[in-house]
């Protein structure tokens, strides 16, 4: 699924195509794609709002849209929420483009363009929703935030080291676990997870609750190192993701995830596979050694099946 840095690039790459256009249009031919509103009071609903801006919360790309003319139920401030997931591909394209057969949601904008939704597997989701007077993005039937349950934004310039040692010293979790955990950090997935714990010299079946200072100060800088390094290489095309410029590059520049068996960048041993949580994990047994005292008998059971 397309991480922090691959939302971050759609978002960027789609501003100036979509920013300052009216949809003037939608449509959609699988229904259970849409969150919320009903498919069709969707369609109707986000049909004449002008996009104000796009941006991105966790996985999310975060459209927001004015009011429209008449009377509706989402109101004069309101927002397109948009999740890729696995296999979803936005793109900006000429209305006269060859119409895909894994296009499954179109909206048609005031320049004559089309933004379309591609996704193989179908597990992308859309909704409209609106915001409360403080700006938060309400979830369906007002109730709540429709982000509420993600942590803090990594990259956030307000989010300092002493708010992450702060949220790890709560915890008591293996690191690759917690890393991915959505309630933890927003956005943060296998990729970098791996990545980032491969940087800070952190075995990925690490206690949050172990480190020391020093390693807590490692982990957070390698996570905001690698995940700001990849939206400068528009993220990581490993599987499906494409963003609306093309395909990605950090995936030349990953040192662990994907490498079984390769060498270690900084060791030149071969970089190791295990399963955690149902997710490959990729790190260096040498660098990044799990003490002895944190190998109880769950985690010898989950060494027992690395490759």
């Amino acid at each position: 699924m397309p991480e922090l840095p691959e939302v971050e690039t759609i978002a960027r790459e789609l501003r100036p195509l979509i920013v300052g256009r009216t949809i003037t249009a939608a449509w959609l031919d699988w229904p259970r794609q849409v969150k919320h509103p009903a498919p069709d009071e969707f369609v109707e609903q986000v049909r004449g709002r002008l996009i104000l801006a796009i941006d991105r919360r966790a996985k999310w790309l975060v459209v927001s849209l004015t009011g429209r003319q008449g009377a509706d139920s989402i109101g004069d401030d309101a927002v397109l929420a948009i999740q890729v997931k696995m296999t979803g591909q936005l793109d900006v394209v000429h209305p006269d483009a060859p119409h895909d057969k894994h296009v499954h949601v179109r909206f048609w904008l005031d320049d004559g363009s089309e933004l379309r939704m591609r996704d193989t597997r179908k597990f992308g989701r859309v909704g409209l929703y609106r915001r409360d007077e403080a700006g938060s993005v309400l979830g369906a039937g007002d109730v709540g935030s429709l982000f509420d349950a993600f942590g803090p934004e990594p990259l956030d310039d307000a989010f300092s080291l002493g708010d992450f040692r702060r949220r790890l010293r709560a915890r008591r979790a293996r690191l690759k676990t917690l890393l991915m955990d959505q309630g933890f950090l927003a956005g943060v997935g296998n990729i970098y997870a791996d990545e980032a714990l491969w940087r800070a010299r952190l075995h990925p079946l690490r206690s949050a609750a172990g480190l020391q200072p020093y390693q807590e100060r490692a982990l957070y800088t390698s996570l905001r190192d690698v995940l700001g390094e990849a939206i400068e290489r528009r993220g990581s095309s490993v599987d499906d993701y494409r963003a609306p410029e093309g395909r990605g590059d950090m995936q030349n520049f990953l040192n662990v995830y994907g490498r079984t068996g390769k060498p270690c960048p900084r060791c030149g041993r071969p970089t190791r596979r295990m399963v955690i949580g149902a997710r490959s994990t990729h790190f260096c047994s040498w660098c990044q050694r799990l003490p002895q005292r944190e190998r109880s008998a769950s985690v010898k059971s989950l060494l027992a099946g690395v490759r």
